[in-house]
């Protein structure tokens, strides 16, 4: 797990960072609002721990700029700032939790562990990967090497079914029934057409080609031995 803390009060930032690293966690800090902003901006966390009161930039625009830029990444926002009020602004303006000081580091511990839960839960329904290659559901967005694969939409429900049963071989009648709606063999190489389409399509843009030919029995979608 991964975890940034914004938080410009020295001792309050090493406690938070100390205790993390002792649960695990690799830790990045900034001590101010727009070092905070550059490195959640430029880098991939699993939560941030984001004060209010910064120098340079206030806590609750660090968060209004992630959201802006429709950056996800949970965030406690951790303030003394302690009024109901105060709490209700932090959760409209992006927070996903908000924690009061002084705190308990137990009680942050426990919520970094459920928010991250949450996150990657998530994303594990929504978003299919292998290898190099990763595949969101709700945008249908395709990307393999770090390299966006436009799809057609047969193409995109055959690549989805493989990834749903990848290292199983799976079958031409297989494939017919679950992307082609269809109960009987049509007798034509309709399949293997689109297969060979997906499989260059994908090797196109480099990186380890995934779609196998198992002959005699159909496909399989695995990484390289």
């Amino acid at each position: 797990m991964k975890l940034l803390v914004v938080e410009d009060d020295r001792t309050t930032r090493e406690y938070i960072a100390k205790g993390f690293m002792e649960h695990g966690w690799t830790v990045d800090v900034a001590d101010n609002g727009r070092d905070g902003l550059f490195l959640a901006s430029g880098e991939s966390y699993d939560i941030i721990v984001l004060d209010r009161m910064l120098p340079q930039m206030e806590g609750l625009k660090v968060l209004a700029a992630l959201r802006a830029s429709e950056n996800q990444t949970p965030v406690i926002i951790l303030s003394a700032l302690d009024g109901v009020d105060e709490r209700i602004k932090g959760l409209k303006q992006g927070g996903d939790d908000y924690l009061c000081k002084p705190f308990s580091f137990g009680e942050l511990l426990v919520r970094a562990e459920i928010l991250t839960r949450r996150g990657h839960s998530k994303e594990a329904k929504n978003t299919l990967v292998i290898s190099d290659l990763k595949v969101d559901l709700l945008s249908r967005r395709v990307v393999k090497n770090k390299v966006e694969v436009n799809l057609q939409p047969r193409e995109f429900q055959l690549l989805r079914f493989l990834l749903e049963h990848q290292d199983q071989v799976i079958s031409r009648t297989m494939l017919f029934e679950s992307v082609w709606d269809y109960h009987f063999d049509p007798g034509s190489n309709i399949i293997d057409v689109h297969v060979a389409k997906l499989r260059k399509k994908l090797d196109s843009v480099g990186g380890a080609s995934l779609i196998h030919t198992v002959r005699g029995a159909g496909y399989v979608l695995r990484e390289p031995a």
